[in-house]
């Protein structure tokens, strides 16, 4: 008759299924304020946005100012993806060193097209995205002038 108590008495069950509940609530936790504190969690939300360029490259031949470079320009054209802020945007080239922010103002979608002039043939341009939240860039579109 004992074998049968023993069979029956469900007293154990309760503070068994309890520890292991609490076990698995510290270890979630502790993920979560893992991933915030090492900065893992900002990370998340500072991919670059998703957005096509064109570049029209146009060699007007002349020469700017005295300073022995051509007046290239090249049109960049946003052809589709998410809405910009200029402010965020930057085109820049490889050879001159030089970035304009002012290529583009306001709000950079579809169909809205900048200048970048100072292009040297076979320098590559680049449209860099800068994050808004913090000082990471990174390059959206790029396009080489041709020779």
């Amino acid at each position: 008759m004992q074998l049968k108590e023993l069979l029956t008495d469900d007293r154990a069950v309760s503070p068994v299924i309890g520890v292991i509940l609490m076990v698995a609530i510290t270890v979630i936790l502790a993920a979560v304020i893992g991933t915030f504190v090492l900065g893992l969690g900002d990370q998340v939300s500072e991919s670059a946005p998703q957005a096509s360029f064109s570049f029209d490259f146009e060699a007007d031949g002349d020469f700017d100012g005295g300073t022995g470079a051509t007046a290239d320009y090249v049109n960049v054209t946003h052809e589709g993806g998410e809405t910009l802020e200029a402010s965020n945007i930057e085109v820049e080239g490889d050879d001159s060193g030089l970035t304009d922010s002012s290529a583009f103002s306001g709000t950079i979608s579809a169909g809205t097209t900048g200048v970048y002039t100072g292009v040297n043939s076979g320098e590559t341009v680049r449209v860099v995205w800068t994050n808004p939240a913090g000082g990471s860039t990174n390059t959206i579109a790029r396009a080489t002038a041709p020779q």
